[in-house]
């Protein structure tokens, strides 16, 4: 199964029903995924807890007068189908109010990085 997508269920379900944390298997790539969700203010806080094969990633959400600060998340770029995209059409994720998550050569970036530093790449997810 695609790891990436189930993280994003996992927090729109998680979300659904009100909860504060979501706990899910480590990956670098997730990891990475839900430090940038932390960077643009989408929740609260990201965890690494356990050692070797236990290793968990502890993502604490994040509410505004209790409704989900994260109003949607898509994933774009799927094992079947992959996006590739060049920063000149990098487009702006629900009129800037959203952003897209980009793996690059440079590593996992946003969409807007992405078009500073004139990159294109996979475009992961979307996020608003």
């Amino acid at each position: 199964m695609d790891s990436v997508s189930n993280m994003l269920t996992q927090i729109r379900n998680a979300q659904a029903v009100g909860k504060t944390t979501v706990d899910l298997p480590f990956s670098n790539l997730k990891h990475e995924i839900a430090k940038i969700l932390a960077k643009q203010g989408f929740v609260e806080k990201v965890e690494k807890k356990g050692k070797d094969v236990k290793k968990t990633l502890e993502i604490i959400l994040k509410y505004e007068n209790k409704k989900p600060f994260i109003a949607g998340l898509k994933r774009v770029s799927k094992p079947g189908q992959r996006i590739y995209i060049d920063y000149r059409k990098i487009k702006k994720v629900k009129s800037g109010y959203g952003i897209a998550i980009i793996s690059t050569s440079k590593g996992l970036m946003t969409d807007k990085e992405a078009r500073g530093q004139k990159i294109g790449g996979e475009v992961l997810c979307e996020i608003w």
